[in-house]
């Protein structure tokens, strides 16, 4: 299991958000979910320049069990793609939360405003906790 990084913001769908400079996001699915998911086989990334919306399926995941949406927190412009993933899609399994990162988008100061409405580290483990 990996450790949950504190810097994270959490969606109740399991992708997490890591704000980074000039409002950029990464977007990349939780340990939680990659362990659901089983082996990862294959991810169908969104295109460079894609426009999404917020809560838009804006990804694929296929596993050995199972296929998995991975959705849009903001709507805005994806500016970047993990390209790994297409050669190494357990990179998610392995290192979700560094070297398992889907995309990164950038958005708009006023989509940013309700970053702080997406749970923590803390109250998405408790939340996990709480379903169990």
């Amino acid at each position: 299991m990996n450790e949950t990084p504190g810097d994270l913001k959490f969606l109740a769908s399991h992708e997490w958000i890591k704000l980074g400079n000039d409002n950029v996001v990464m977007v990349g699915i939780s340990d939680h979910a990659q362990e659901q998911l089983g082996d990862i086989v294959f991810i169908e990334l969104p295109g460079v320049g894609d426009e999404v919306i917020s809560g838009d399926e804006v990804a694929v995941i296929e596993s050995v069990k199972a296929a998995s949406e991975v959705y849009s927190p903001f709507t805005g412009e994806v500016i970047e793609v993990n390209d790994s993933l297409e050669q190494n899609p357990e990179l998610v399994n392995t290192s979700p939360y560094e070297d398992g990162w889907f995309f990164k988008l950038k958005v708009s100061d006023e989509n940013l405003e309700n970053i702080n409405s997406f749970m923590n580290a803390e109250n998405y483990l408790s939340r996990l906790d709480n379903n169990s």
